[in-house]
C-alpha cells in the first residue's frame, strides 16, 4: 500500500512504469469527451466543489479513467472527505496513477494523472484515513463508475 513518502518519491524521482499507453491527438480527445471533460482532463481544470452527485455515491464498483477507461479506484477505498470532490484512499494499481509537482495558484501540491493516458485527475494529500493516510481528491468528470 502506498503512503505519503511513496507519493513524494514518485513525484521527485519518476513515476512507476505504466502497463500500457493510450495516446491521442487533441482533436481525437475532443471527439470523445464533452467540452467540460476535455477542460478538466486534458487542460488540468477543476470542477466546482459539490458539483457532482458522485461525492455521495458509495455503491460497490470501480472508478475508471474517463479518457482511457483504465480502472483507477475501487469503491472500497472511497470515503466522504467533506471537500466536495470524490475522495479515495488508494489506487487499484500503483502503476495506474502518476504524480507531478503542482505549484499553481501559489501552492505546492501533488497532481495526480492517469499514468496510461495522462488525463488530469486531481490531487493527492497526506490527510486521508488509515492505513494509507492518503486522500486522492478527484474530479468527478475525470472518472466514470463501473458496476
Amino acid at each position: 500500500m502506498l503512503n505519503w513518502n511513496d507519493v513524494i518519491k514518485y513525484t521527485n524521482h519518476g513515476n512507476p512504469t505504466p502497463p500500457r499507453r493510450v495516446e491521442k491527438s487533441e482533436d481525437e480527445w475532443r471527439k470523445v469527451l464533452t467540452a467540460e471533460e476535455f477542460r478538466i482532463t486534458r487542460n488540468k481544470g477543476t470542477e466546482p466543489a459539490h458539483s457532482s452527485e458522485m461525492c455521495s455515491l458509495f455503491e460497490p464498483g470501480k472508478y475508471n479513467c474517463k479518457c482511457c477507461n483504465t480502472a483507477l479506484f475501487d469503491s472500497k477505498g472511497k470515503f466522504e472527505s467533506g471537500t466536495g470532490w470524490p475522495s479515495f484512499s488508494e489506487p487499484i494499481n500503483i502503476n495506474h496513477i502518476a504524480y507531478h509537482k503542482d505549484s499553481s495558484f501559489g501552492m505546492i501540491r501533488v497532481e495526480t494523472t492517469c499514468n496510461i493516458c495522462d488525463a488530469h485527475l486531481g490531487h493527492v494529500f497526506p490527510d486521508g484515513p488509515a492505513p494509507s493516510g492518503l486522500r486522492y481528491c478527484i474530479n468527478a468528470l475525470a472518472i466514470k463508475k463501473e458496476n
